[in-house]
């Protein structure tokens, strides 16, 4: 399968993972995820595949998670998914999926583990160079 990113273009971290998939040689399937946010039963999967809560996901930079009491310890799985469904700049990016395993990848540089012939160089638009030891 050819990776695919939920992808914010506004997002340095979400373009540095972009272009370390493009320089790795893939063509990732690109989903613009505040226009075409994913599903309930989408996001639901993605978490599963993460292994990870609803409440780990939550973006708080930038979006209304302080204005919507999100960080009430009250609030279920279910509301926080609700949440996101609703207002989806509170779903942390990029999230990316291979044939490898799902992964949000912050740093950027965990979408490298994901790759089947990762770079081994790469310099990230803030200038910081990312070395992979593990690369091909």
């Amino acid at each position: 399968m050819r990776p695919l990113i939920y992808h914010n273009p506004e997002c340095g971290t979400s373009r540095n993972v972009l272009a370390m998939i493009e320089a790795s040689g893939e063509t990732p399937e690109i989903i613009e995820y505040l226009k075409n946010p994913p599903s309930r039963e989408r996001l639901i999967a993605l978490l599963d595949e993460m292994a990870m809560p609803p409440r780990d996901l939550l973006r708080r930079k930038g979006t209304p998670y302080d204005e919507l009491g999100l960080d009430d310890p009250a609030l279920t799985n279910d509301q926080l998914i609700d949440a996101m469904l609703t207002h989806p700049i509170l779903i942390n990016r990029p999230i990316v999926m291979t044939d490898k395993s799902v992964r949000l990848c912050r740093p950027s540089e965990r979408v490298l583990d994901l790759l089947d012939e990762p770079i081994a160089t790469f310099t990230k638009e803030d200038g910081e160079v990312v070395t992979y030891s593990k690369a091909i």
